[in-house]
């Protein structure tokens, strides 16, 4: 990792020199070492990281994103509110790479607003954590002869596109897997508590709603996804390490269906929640995590009983290949 290090401060020194470079940072491990990186290279004065609440986080992620930009001793951080700007771009929307172009769009839109906002020039330099994955699943590999499994609004989309061709594209983590990026992290200092972060997708918890997105059924869902991480945060496996830690992704994807069931002595016609825990090395191939099926009912039951929208929960058994990680 020095050696990485010292390659990439030769490289974006020479690049770079003085001009300002924004960092788009998501609060996840690729953004927050992409940001660790540029810090330690270059000077903080020029570099500003733009974090952007798009009513697609997990709950209160803003508050622990201003939290760790804060420990990285960034000067210039900037917090968008920007949900009046997602949700309404995604009503009526089912589809799932559609809702991945949305939302890549109006990253872009938000992003020339507040750029013009801060009267950042024109030739500024764009940084993102993307990471190898991120272009073999959006077929940006191999002379692009790869096939397209799911598009990634940080590869191909016509700013990245533009800034790329213009040499203003800086992606200093795009040779490296999820693991070396932790290595990565570890080494620059960051936080284990962000190293061991769960991979978060970039179109955030949109696409763990199958079907429309809505305000409602984003508050659902963030419910529901926070006390499954608090489980698994203070439960242990066999390793003695807690689930949280033994397991590589975990998430809760909210159905475009409901079920009936029962509340007291009451008919109830719930949303059906599925959960999703795999182990990966590499995001390329995934194997399902072994629960005790103790663990999966007290879970399961937590969910429904502080949840009161949802009313069935299933457990995903589907490794990569044949499914994707992310549902969509």
């Amino acid at each position: 990792m020095k050696d990485y290090i010292d390659e990439q401060t030769a490289l974006l020194k020479t690049r770079i020199r003085n001009s300002p470079v924004l960092l788009l940072i998501s609060g996840g491990v690729d953004s927050t070492t992409t940001g660790a990186l540029l810090l330690k290279i270059l000077s903080g004065d020029q570099i500003h990281l733009m974090y952007m609440d798009t009513g697609l986080m997990r709950k209160n992620e803003t508050d622990a994103v201003c939290e760790n930009l804060k420990k990285l001793g960034a000067k210039n951080v900037h917090i968008i509110e920007c949900e009046d700007d997602f949700l309404p771009a995604l009503k009526g929307v089912t589809d799932p790479e559609e809702k991945r172009r949305i939302i890549g769009d109006m990253y872009i839109t938000v992003q020339h607003r507040e750029v013009a906002r801060l009267k950042l020039p024109e030739d500024y330099f764009l940084a993102q954590g993307s990471i190898r994955p991120d272009f073999l699943e959006s077929g940006q590999r191999d002379g692009g002869k790869t096939s397209i499994i799911k598009s990634h609004h940080n590869v191909a989309s016509p700013l990245v596109i533009a800034k790329r061709e213009a040499g203003k594209l800086v992606e200093p983590l795009a040779d490296l897997y999820k693991n070396d990026v932790r290595d990565l992290g570890r080494f620059l200092g960051i936080d284990e508590e962000i190293i061991n972060r769960h991979p978060f997708p970039g179109p955030g918890i949109a696409v763990r709603i199958l079907g429309e997105v809505t305000k409602e059924k984003c508050g659902i869902l963030r419910e529901a996804d926070a006390i499954f991480t608090e489980e698994l945060k203070r439960r242990r496996g066999k390793s003695g390490k807690t689930l949280y830690d033994e397991i590589w992704q975990a998430f809760a994807v909210l159905l475009p269906i409901r079920s009936v069931g029962v509340a007291g002595d009451e008919r109830k016609y719930g949303y059906v929640l599925a959960l999703r825990a795999i182990n990966s090395t590499d995001a390329m191939t995934a194997g399902v995590y072994p629960f005790k099926t103790r663990d999966l009912l007290e879970i399961s039951t937590r969910i429904t009983n502080s949840v009161k929208e949802i009313g069935r929960i299933t457990y995903d058994i589907s490794g990569k290949p044949p499914a994707t990680i992310e549902w969509e």
